[in-house]
């Protein structure tokens, strides 16, 4: 077996976290299952309150009647229709015990499958706008309200091009001295 220095796990994160960016145009490519395994199992180590580990995804592949249902949920329909698949990332109710902890590791378990995309070679974006129709995506994907929080959808395929963004320096973010 292999063996990683920790200064090459250090720089692989940190790279990985300054790299990844949000990827909305992808190629017709299909996206391999093995693939969307390992974005999930990311997802799946995310950091939980309590480790109850209350999120639950639904995978929608290219072409599934879903996807079209899902692009009307959000004003960002092309990224939703050009996707080879699409993660949509819940919170079972039952599981859940405080909304904000819950709240903020689904936050976690995104972050963690954007990173795993990312790492794959894939292009992936949080459409989290798509909230505003959180009701009408449940529906899309065949879910009940009563037991499903709707988070977000991710899309997922590969790149048609890069990313960019940009950021804030440390000295807007950082409150006071460090």
């Amino acid at each position: 077996m292999c063996e990683i220095s920790q200064d090459s796990r250090i720089e692989a994160v940190l790279a990985a976290i300054h790299e990844r960016r949000s990827i909305r145009r992808f190629t017709a490519e299909p996206v391999s299952r093995d693939a969307v395994e390992a974005i999930l199992d990311a997802g799946r180590w995310a950091p939980s309150g309590l480790n109850n580990q209350p999120w639950r995804f639904a995978v929608v592949w290219a072409g599934d009647p879903r996807q079209e249902g899902l692009a009307g949920c959000t004003k960002y329909a092309a990224m939703v229709r050009e996707a080879r698949v699409l993660i949509a990332v819940l919170l079972h109710r039952p599981t859940m015990y405080d909304t904000m902890k819950d709240h903020q590791s689904a936050g976690a378990c995104i972050q963690n499958m954007l990173l795993a995309a990312h790492a794959l070679g894939l292009g992936a974006v949080w459409l989290g706008q798509m909230t505003n129709q959180a009701d009408k995506a449940l529906e899309v994907l065949g879910l009940d309200l009563a037991e499903y929080a709707f988070m977000t959808v991710i899309a997922v395929g590969h790149p048609a091009g890069p990313g960019t963004s940009q950021r804030k320096s440390l000295a807007e973010l950082v409150l006071g001295e460090f």
